[in-house]
């Protein structure tokens, strides 16, 4: 069976871009260096979220 994935994100919280990275830094150390199928949805949740954390960096002129 194939699953969608969806390409809203929505988020709970507003956190900051280091809270979300040792949210994954603890997922990887829970798993012991393999995710399952559902801690890699997980970690793509925890990615989209820091990414969308993440500081831009400014734009050259």
């Amino acid at each position: 069976m194939l699953h969608s994935m969806s390409t809203t994100v929505e988020f709970a919280s507003e956190r900051s871009a280091d809270e979300v990275n040792e949210e994954i830094r603890a997922l990887w150390r829970r798993s012991g260096g393999t995710l399952s199928v559902e801690q890699r949805e997980e970690y793509q949740r925890l990615v989209l979220e820091w990414a969308a954390a993440a500081p831009q960096p400014a734009k050259a002129a």
